[in-house]
């Protein structure tokens, strides 16, 4: 997948820019929609994806207006859950690398957790 850093997506707090380069958190974002593409092919219309984790390894900044190429593979799949590798980089250099974990369960499953942890 591809996305484009907008200034939207920049470290910031409070309001405050602290970096003016693509957020972790927006890396985190992009990779899981990456990864989940996966996963919707692989459940039946009563399931869903929630995810298990998410690892990243922020090596190198990506620049408002640069495009990030987000590369992931399917590294298992262990009865309902899911298991992705990724790397994420602008041009020839390596942005990000990490795993990400995802299960499928019945939507009325995740309704009824979810709603015993609000």
């Amino acid at each position: 997948m591809k996305y484009t850093v907008s200034p939207d997506d920049v470290a910031a707090f409070a309001g405050e820019v602290v970096h003016p380069v693509c957020a972790t958190f927006t890396l985190a974002r992009e990779i899981e929609w990456a990864t989940r593409q996966y996963m919707l092919e692989w459940r039946d219309e009563d399931e869903e994806g929630i995810g298990t984790f998410l690892s990243i390894d922020h090596r190198s900044p990506a620049f408002v207006g640069e495009e990030l190429l987000i590369e992931s593979i399917v590294e298992s799949v262990q009865r309902n859950e899911l298991i992705c590798s990724y790397i994420v980089r602008v041009n020839d250099r390596v942005v990000a690398t990490g795993k990400t974990g995802q299960k499928v369960l019945k939507k009325d499953t995740i309704n009824r957790i979810l709603s015993k942890t609000s």
